[in-house]
């Protein structure tokens, strides 16, 4: 069996949301204060036995209005959902069998918390708020004073096995066969279990030891031979345990007449009563001499406590999953034994190296596939974990105004094909779309370089707001949209602006196929050429979409990303880097423009015959500017921007670009301040989605 599912109502940020499970691992991420612990806080107020159940105010979702407020006091509701699972025990059917709300294969059971005012209290509360208001703009405040003061003390709760509707309270004896165990983000694992005094490493210690014997297989031993071996393992300790004692006795005759004189002298010996020494040690009992060390290759010993949080996490861990593996053993627990158990962990990456969590991971996966946890929760805002998981095992929690939502990465896809793409691009750096608030998807590595320095020209911070920017390396933005395609079932509702390169290009309706050419080619000769670009079907297609929106250069005049920098700038020498060719040539061109030069005289600074390509791309930016009909301002910036795109290898150059623009910002209140301006489309884009 497994937990298929959690129906949380009014319980802290959740006002009523379903979330579905995994039979295995379930990673659940999101932003900061999406309610990822209120998630494994809820589940274990049904099925962890030993936890805490009563509520505080403050656990309320407080996203109720007055009107309902008046007609009823708040309640939370937190109710499970079990279900048959792949790898069936035989015990499960039993544990869950008076809880069934379906008999027929896959069964289903149900398992509800509620918290809740009593029916008796109910027309004390009504009278309590009634004369509350309506009109008072702090009213629902008001009632939630009124009940903070007067009424949360008699608030209680039940635990419901079944349909809620039968009002059935589950059952003691089968919720203790739930092993619920939670590791916090913030925790002290030194204390936990370092010394053999503590109950962790005891209980584990006590299950392991003679753990040869246990382990051996009924044909080879029955239970029976078994458990005289370890009955007269313990003998043995036993009796070499009274021979030290009995040693330590003697070393210490003379003594304790000494100690024990003082007791004649204060009166203790009153009545013949004489204060002595004895005792003996069973083997469970020396478990508090022991001390968790770490042992090197070299033989060099060192105490746990000095090894770093992260080690030592890994090592509670493994100890945590040793214990879980105890309770569930049923020769060694009997009936007490555990038939459920699950593993929650928040934050593993607290303390973890990345190379370490998806070590981790790994660990975590083959302990559920060995059957000693049967489903594992871990929330995590580590993109490292998420590049090392499935999509289907990633559940994604958002706020989306004011209410948490739910997607799942793994079901949004129409086919194998899309979602195998997107679980290959998701590595430690793109997974990151799944975490930000908002994304915008680009096409190549200048784009990712830069954004964030353009953004800063333009008083906008993509990190305050939380905005990833995602290089996905070409056009093939459609599997990604799929994640966040709303209002399509499992998708994640976030904002997410594409930013795509119109590039131009044409073919002879005589025949031939497509070829990249320059905006100012672009439509200037129909009767003999077809003429198309990527960009403007996009932008059509998502025009009037809730959450995405595709942005691209102007569609008479750009062309690509680092075109419409120079097309903007055509003056600004700051965008001519070591790295590229021609510098000389283009700062000229640059220069000409600012002296309001002729077209034909930029033409004349061209070079002739220089490029090593097939053809003379120079050649072709000059017959291109001659046939065309554009102002003379727009051809002049458009051959800069020609011989700019010409001469630059794209990731190099961006990163000597980004040092440049960095540098001329910090310069911004001072006289060398060079102005820039961001491009047209870029800067819709980032105003879209900041909004």
């Amino acid at each position: 069996m497994y937990i298929a599912n959690i129906a949380i109502e009014n319980y802290r940020n959740f006002k009523k949301t379903v979330i579905e499970f995994n039979d295995g691992v379930n990673v659940i991420i999101g932003p900061n204060n999406t309610g990822k612990t209120n998630l494994i806080k809820a589940l274990s107020l049904p099925i962890d036995y030993k936890g805490t159940k009563r509520l505080e105010i403050d656990d309320f979702n407080k996203d109720i209005s007055l009107e309902e407020l008046k007609q009823g006091p708040p309640n939370i509701s937190i109710a499970i959902t079990i279900k048959q699972g792949q790898n069936e025990e035989p015990d499960d059917l039993v544990t869950i069998g008076n809880w069934l709300t379906k008999l027929d294969d896959p069964y289903e059971a149900l398992l509800t918390y509620n918290f809740f005012l009593p029916e008796r209290e109910k027309d004390r509360y009504l009278k309590a708020i009634a004369g509350v208001s309506d009109t008072d703009p702090k009213a629902v405040d008001e009632v939630w004073k009124i009940i903070k003061n007067e009424f949360i003390r008699l608030f209680t709760y039940k635990i419901w096995g079944g349909k809620t509707e039968n009002q059935t309270i589950a059952d003691t004896e089968s919720l203790q066969r739930f092993d619920f165990q939670f590791l916090s983000a913030i925790r002290d694992v030194e204390r936990d279990m370092l010394s053999g005094r503590n109950t962790l490493l005891r209980d584990v210690l006590d299950f392991f030891m003679d753990y040869e014997i246990k382990i051996l297989p009924e044909k080879v031993k029955s239970k029976e031979e078994k458990a005289a071996d370890i009955k007269q393992k313990q003998q043995d300790f036993s009796h070499k345990a009274d021979e030290l004692l009995s040693d330590l006795q003697k070393r210490m005759e003379e003594g304790k007449k000494q100690i024990l004189s003082y007791a004649k002298d204060t009166g203790a010996s009153f009545d013949k009563a004489i204060p002595n020494f004895e005792g003996s040690i069973s083997d469970v009992e020396m478990f508090s001499a022991l001390r968790l060390i770490v042992e090197y290759e070299t033989g060099i010993k060192i105490p746990a406590t000095h090894n770093g949080l992260g080690y030592n996490n890994l090592i509670f861990m493994s100890l945590l999953l040793a214990k879980m593996q105890v309770n569930s053993d049923g020769d060694y627990l009997g009936s007490n034994a555990k038939v459920f158990s699950t593993l929650s962990i928040e934050e593993p990456e607290a303390h973890l190296h990345p190379s370490m969590q998806y070590k981790f991971l790994k660990f975590l996966k083959e302990n559920k596939e060995k059957k000693k946890v049967r489903q594992i929760f871990v929330t995590s805002h580590s993109t490292h974990i998420t590049s090392a998981i499935s999509l289907d095992e990633i559940i994604c929690l958002y706020n989306e105004k004011g209410r948490t939502r739910v997607g799942y990465p793994g079901r949004v896809f129409p086919d194998e094909r899309s979602k195998k793409y997107v679980q290959r691009f998701l590595d430690a750096t793109k997974s990151d779309m799944l975490f930000a608030r908002r994304v915008i998807l680009v096409e190549g590595l200048a784009e990712q370089l830069l954004l964030s320095i353009l953004s800063r020209y333009l008083g906008i911070s993509l990190e305050d707001d939380h905005i990833a920017v995602i290089n996905v390396g070409g056009r093939i933005f459609d599997y990604f949209l799929l994640l966040f395609d709303d209002p399509k079932p499992y998708t994640i509702h976030k904002k997410i602006a594409c930013l795509t390169d119109r590039d131009p290009e044409r073919k002879l309706i005589a025949g031939g196929q497509f070829t990249k050419c320059y905006p100012f080619q672009y439509n200037h000769d129909v009767a003999r050429y077809e003429y198309k670009d990527y960009a403007t079907s996009k932008m059509e297609q998502y025009r009037d979409h809730s959450n995405i929106m595709f942005f691209s250069q102007d569609k008479l005049k750009g062309k690509t990303f680092e075109y419409d920098l120079v097309l903007h700038n055509p003056s600004l020498a700051l965008l001519v880097t070591e790295v590229m060719s021609n510098k000389e040539e283009i700062k000229a061109l640059m220069g000409s423009f600012s002296d309001n030069k002729s077209v034909g005289e930029l033409l004349n600074i061209l070079k002739e015959g220089t490029e090593k390509t097939p053809h003379n791309k120079n050649a072709e930016i000059k017959q291109g500017i001659c046939e065309c009909k554009w102002a003379d301002d727009d051809k002049r910036a458009a051959i800069i921007a020609s011989r700019y795109l010409n001469s630059i290898t794209k990731g190099e150059n961006a990163l000597e670009l980004a040092y440049a623009l960095e540098n001329n910002l910090m310069k911004k209140e001072q006289e060398d301040y060079e102005e820039f301006v961001v491009p047209a489309y870029i800067k819709d884009a980032l105003e879209w989605i900041c909004r």
